[in-house]
Order: C-alpha cells, then sequence, then structure tokens
C-alpha cells in the first residue's frame, strides 16, 4: 500500500508547522537567557574582585593587628611599672641626699680655696 503525497502532504505540513512553532518558543523564552547570563558573568567577576579587596585588606589588619601585639609583648605590666615608680621615687631621695652632700662639699672646697688664696699672699 503505497501512500500517495497528496495524502502525506497535510500532516506533513501540519508537523513543519509544530516544529517551527518550537522553535520560535524555545527562542522567544531563551532570549533573555544570554542577557541574564551576561549580567550574571559580569555581577561574578564584581563579586570576586571585592571579595579579593576585602581579603587584602583583612590580610593588612591581620599584619597590624599581629605588630601591636608584638610590641605589647615588650611593654611593661602594672606590677613592673609600680616597681619603677618606686625605683624612681628612692632614686629622686638618693639624688637629692646627694645634692645637699655636693652643696656642703662644695662649699667646704670653696672654703679651702679661699684659705689657700688668703695664706698664699
Amino acid at each position: 500500500m503505497m501512500l500517495d503525497v497528496q495524502q502525506v502532504l497535510p500532516y506533513l505540513s501540519v508537523l513543519l508547522a509544530a516544529i517551527a512553532l518550537l522553535g520560535h518558543a524555545k527562542n522567544f523564552f531563551s532570549s533573555g537567557e544570554k542577557v541574564i547570563m551576561a549580567k550574571l558573568n559580569e555581577l561574578e567577576t564584581a563579586l570576586a574582585a571585592k571579595v579579593e579587596q576585602h581579603e587584602r585588606t583583612l590580610v593588612d589588619h591581620d599584619r597590624r593587628i599581629q605588630t601591636s601585639e608584638n610590641e605589647l609583648k615588650h611593654m611593661p605590666n602594672k606590677d613592673q611599672v609600680t616597681d619603677l615608680k618606686l625605683a624612681l621615687s628612692d632614686l629622686r631621695g638618693n639624688v637629692g641626699t646627694l645634692t645637699e652632700t655636693l652643696g656642703s662639699v662644695s662649699r667646704t672646697v670653696h672654703r679651702i680655696d679661699d684659705w689657700l688664696r688668703e695664706k698664699g699672699q
């Protein structure tokens, strides 16, 4: 049983029309996909740049904090500051005593000097 072209032609035209409509529908629904993908790629690139910038800032802050912590290790604690204050008080007292002693020594030296000058005339 041979089919005549005239009998197959209506079915073939309906099939081709359906394929064409499906192609148009696919293009219609996926036409915004390219724009959306382009925007998505742009946003991903911008986000990656921001993340990299924040990572650099974080590393910089970490280094600064580490430097500060290292410097704080060398500073005296409260007990050591108290000891330094007491030592400075003792030192002030000793300097005051030395000043008085040097004053009396200076006066004695001047008296001896004056005596030697008077005797040498």
